[in-house]
């Protein structure tokens, strides 16, 4: 058991691929956590820059 144990522990093939994975789903988590307090935050923003615009009065002659 102790031979297998090293011999699992000392390899090193994949551990690459490993790394990236994991930065992989880092970069993909950052993603969608930008994406979601975006999509939350548009409405409230949005209906905040619309009061403004309704209340504006237009010209005659402009």
């Amino acid at each position: 058991m102790k031979r297998i144990a090293n011999a699992f522990w000392s390899e090193d093939e994949g551990n690459v691929a490993m790394d990236w994975m994991v930065l992989m789903a880092g970069i993909v988590s950052l993603g969608f956590a930008v994406v979601a307090s975006v999509a939350l935050s548009a409405p409230e923003v949005t209906a905040d820059s619309g009061a403004p615009a309704q209340t504006r009065e237009i010209a005659a002659g402009a």
